[in-house]
Formats: C-alpha cells, structure tokens, sequence
C-alpha cells in the first residue's frame, strides 16, 4: 500500500496534467523502497542506475511530447530542465573520467550524437535541441554555463547539491511528498543497506563500472 503512490505519482498530476522534479524524486522514492524491503539489492545498481531509470526517463519523454505536460515548479530557462533532474547528476556520474567526451563536447552534435544512445547526459541534450528551438546558450543558458567546468566529478557534485537545493528543500515540492513506515520523514540511520546501495551507486567505483558493463554490452552486441 505504501509502494503505490509513490508509482502513481512518478507519471505527473492527473489534474493539473504537470510533471516535474518532484514527480521524478517519487519514483527514485520507489527504487529506495524496493531496496529497503529487500526487493533490490547491490547486485541490482547497475540495471537500477542504467536500465530501470532510463526507460522510465524515456517514458515520461514520450508522455511529455505526446500530452505537453506543464512543466511542474520550472525556473523556465534559468532552471536546470523543465522536467528532470537526474538524468543530468546521473549521466554526469556516468562521465567521470571519460577519454573522449569532456563537458563542454555537449556542444560538439557529432559526438552527441554518436554517444547519446548511451550516456544519459547526452541523450538529455538531445531532448532538449528536439523539443526547444534555439542555440542551447539561449534554450538553456544554466546547462550551456555548466559545459564550463572542468571536469564531470565537478559537476556530479555540484548537482548533488544543486538537487538538496532546489527540489528537496523546496516547500512546494515536498509538500505533496509522502511518508510512511519505509520511507520514514526521520533522518535515515547509517546502518539502513538501502542509504548504502544508493551511495554505491554514484560512488567513483560505480562509474567505472558502470562503463565497464556498457562496453562489455557493446561487444557482446557487436558479436
């Protein structure tokens, strides 16, 4: 019983046919949740991480071009993205230490292009040169800013904190958030295994890994 809203409430409100952070952080509520019960568990990041997460990404893209869904709580074109989030503190995880793809090679189309099917952060860039007309400085001057930094372990840190700003300390976003006996409002205790499979899965460890199990997903398609 207390599963469902949090899935219910990842797809956007029914009447005010929106989406936005807030929706997403219900459905990462739901994975932690099935990590805690003991539904998922560490061996279970990757495909949580890389496959689970974004075909859910996927889905609601299809929703939101199919329905033009108001974007829940946006800053419009001051704000990170209109709908998501993770896919960007995600994808930039992914990147960490990358040989080819540095950030500002968001503004390189061929390399986006030729690797956006497997990083999150690129397919995100190529959602958004879809749905908005424009160069990205003007679409989405934070993102376009962002490209700036040096390194992707920069930014996956400053979109942790960027996330604990702007969506979970937000009062209009969390005050339709809801609580239970799995998802307690108290500050969860170091010794809870679902804090630990959610901090394996963006640790540095987890993204070479990670890039390890798509190369190998990669020969074994080519095979």
């Amino acid at each position: 019983m207390e599963l469902a809203p949090y899935l219910i409430d990842s797809f956007g409100n029914s009447t005010r046919i929106d989406y936005g952070t807030g929706h997403e952080t219900n459905f990462l509520t739901l994975m932690f949740c099935l990590a805690k019960i003991g539904v998922v568990g560490e061996e279970d990041i990757h495909s949580l991480v890389l496959w689970v997460f974004p075909r859910y990404v996927n889905l609601m893209r299809k929703i939101q071009t199919t329905y033009w869904l108001e974007p829940a709580g946006s800053h419009g074109c001051w704000g990170l993205d209109d709908y998501q989030f993770f896919p960007f503190m995600w994808g930039a995880a992914q990147l960490v230490e990358h040989p080819v793809i540095p950030p500002n090679g968001i503004h390189n189309e061929k390399l986006v292009n030729e690797y956006g099917e497997q990083f999150m952060y690129l397919q995100s860039i190529q959602f958004i040169k879809q749905v908005k007309k424009g160069p990205l400085w003007e679409t989405s001057p934070m993102i376009h800013d962002i490209s700036g930094v040096p390194t992707w372990s920069k930014i996956n840190t400053g979109m942790l904190k960027m996330y604990q700003a702007e969506v979970l300390s937000k009062f209009p976003i969390m005050q339709h958030f809801l609580f239970g006996s799995i998802f307690d409002w108290r500050p969860p205790r170091p010794s809870i295994e679902a804090s630990r499979v959610f901090d394996l899965a963006t640790s540095p460890r987890a993204t070479l890994l990670a890039r390890a199990s798509l190369s190998s997903q990669r020969s074994e398609q080519s095979l």
